[in-house]
């Protein structure tokens, strides 16, 4: 195509663009409604993308399947905010807002700017007409992020920086390519005023680490602050590893298309490295709640796609998240005795992030007969796991173990909090402290070097096997009536939110504790999955 052809083109492209999304109110760039637009503006250019094989890779699609676009309906966020603002009722509105800056964030940005707090509460049930509160963590929120202060402290907690637009009513949109002048001008006059333009950091992790580098503040009597806990830290744990110098978070989360592709449908150039939006990661549990009860939540991705975005997420972490080995097995005294390596394969600690997820070690060991003789960590129809003194009583919890001698022993990898008076709680702003953290290490990560918010806690700091090079411990089971040879099966399972995590809002008499724990009792094991299988087996019946 000629030059003067194309620019001809593009310019009657920038019409029809401009009327594509014409059912959405284009607000003067001046106005404070303006800062941001919603996905509806965007998806008409960046859906119906497919590769030369044809793959589906729609920005657009991707993303409405994706916890990041259902931030602000996702029922359990609504319940757990419910509980802290019933517990701390006198600093609620603080509470509401605060927690609204990743979930909400549009609304919280627009707020905050007027000085006052998101009322989050006075938004829900989301609806049509309240598009900013509904789309979540929208497009133009990631992509209008500057890299003023990204990867220091002052970007945490959701306090990352929007510029505001130029003088001529202009609003930067960062993408990490360069886009030409002619372009430019179709989204520009597209959009109501955003011009893309190349900006690196969009491929950093220090993006990523303005909402996922989460510090909560307790509070005690009358509301007041009474200390605070590193909730997450992935961005901190991914610093302490290896995995600083190899990859990012977009590389495993964000993964690139594997051929040359347009970004946009319409005039695109090819171009390598384009990333899919679909943010595979963790929650294929919110997932399929989602897809389950996808009217009720008036969720805009259909159900089959939530559904097949939930399968992805699990084939995710079955490849990527760790390997599971079963060596040395030996009779000795009448007692089966193994080692189990169980060994982190991705770049922060596992399970990382919110504190509510969870991975445990499923171990059978049969008879000649292939009749049960131990099980440690089987799963429950309710989603709890047989044995675990958390799941049975929310006072308490399953110790990291270096050896296993019973069936109501459970190797059981997560963080359990703690409140300042040393009890077990899942409430956030009751917590200040870690009792346990064995969450598997990364590689690289030092656990005698680790600050603080990213340290090991419990049993597992002094454990000289639970290492960056995985977790080694042993099994010794009483095998005495039993015939021989004997098989073992080991599985890792993962859990995004723990049944206590999901049983300890129960109490809470309340629209939204209700909905989202009816949600968990229906999916029942639906809300667990094996991630990795190793099998060995004695050779001999006895020494």
């Amino acid at each position: 195509m000629k030059t003067s052809s194309r620019i001809r083109l593009i310019g009657l492209w920038g019409v029809y663009a401009a009327a594509i999304v014409s059912s959405a109110a284009v607000v003067a760039a001046d106005s404070p409604e303006a800062q941001f637009q919603t996905s509806d503006r965007c998806v008409a250019c960046h859906n119906g993308m497919t590769t030369t094989t044809g793959e589906d890779y729609s920005i657009g699609v991707d993303w409405s399947t994706s916890l990041m676009a259902n931030a602000s309906r996702d029922p359990y966020w609504q319940a757990s905010l419910r509980r802290e603002t019933m517990e701390h009722s006198e600093v609620a509105a603080s509470i509401e807002n605060e927690c609204s800056s990743c979930h909400m964030p549009i609304q919280q940005y627009l707020t905050k700017q007027n000085g006052q707090l998101n009322p989050v509460f006075t938004r829900l049930p989301l609806h049509a007409g309240d598009k900013e509160s509904a789309d979540g963590v929208t497009c133009s929120i990631c992509h209008q992020i500057t890299p003023q202060n990204l990867g220091t402290a002052a970007s945490f907690n959701g306090n990352f920086i929007v510029n505001a637009a130029s003088s001529d009513g202009v609003h930067p949109e960062y993408g990490p390519f360069a886009i030409a002048a002619g372009m430019q001008h179709v989204m520009q006059t597209s959009t109501g005023g955003y011009q893309p333009q190349q900006g690196d950091q969009i491929r950093t992790a220090e993006l990523c680490a303005s909402c996922h580098s989460l510090t909560t503040e307790a509070r005690g009597a009358s509301g007041a602050v009474v200390g605070s806990l590193p909730e997450q830290r992935p961005y901190q744990e991914w610093l302490h590893s290896d995995f600083r110098n190899e990859r990012t978070c977009q590389s495993c989360h964000m993964p690139a298309v594997n051929e040359q592709v347009p970004i946009t449908r319409i005039l695109g150039d090819p171009r390598p490295g384009a990333a899919r939006h679909q943010f595979v990661a963790a929650n294929f549990v919110m997932q399929r709640i989602l897809g389950r009860y996808h009217d009720e939540l008036d969720v805009a991705a259909e159900p089959q796609e939530l559904f097949n975005a939930a399968d992805i997420t699990i084939r995710y972490l079955q490849s990527e998240a760790a390997t599971l080995a079963v060596t040395s097995p030996q009779i000795r005294a009448n007692r089966l005795e193994t080692n189990v390596t169980v060994n982190n394969l991705g770049g922060h600690k596992l399970p990382t992030a919110f504190p509510a997820r969870r991975v445990w070690l499923h171990v059978i060991v049969r008879d000649r007969a292939q009749h049960v003789v131990f099980e440690s960590g089987g799963l429950k129809a309710d989603g709890s796991i047989a044995g675990n003194d958390n799941d049975e009583d929310p006072a308490k919890y399953e110790p990291h173990y270096t050896e296993i001698r019973t069936s109501d022993q459970v190797q059981i990898y997560e963080a359990i909090l703690g409140d300042q008076e040393g009890r077990v709680t899942t409430g956030l702003l009751s917590a200040v402290d870690y009792l346990k953290d064995n969450r598997l290490l990364p590689r690289g990560f030092d656990k005698n070097t680790a600050a603080a918010d990213i340290a090991v806690h419990g049993h597992a700091s002094a454990d000289p096997a639970f290492t960056d090079r995985g977790h080694t411990l042993r099994y010794s089971i009483d095998v005495k009536d039993a015939v021989g040879p004997f098989s073992i099966d080991v599985e890792l399972w993962y859990q995004p939110i723990g049944f206590r995590w999901a049983n300890n809002l129960k109490p809470y008499n309340a629209d939204e504790p209700r909905r989202f724990t009816a949600y968990f009792d229906s999916l029942g094991v639906g809300n667990a999955v094996m991630l990795v299988k190793s099998s060995s087996s004695t050779q001999r019946a006895s020494n």
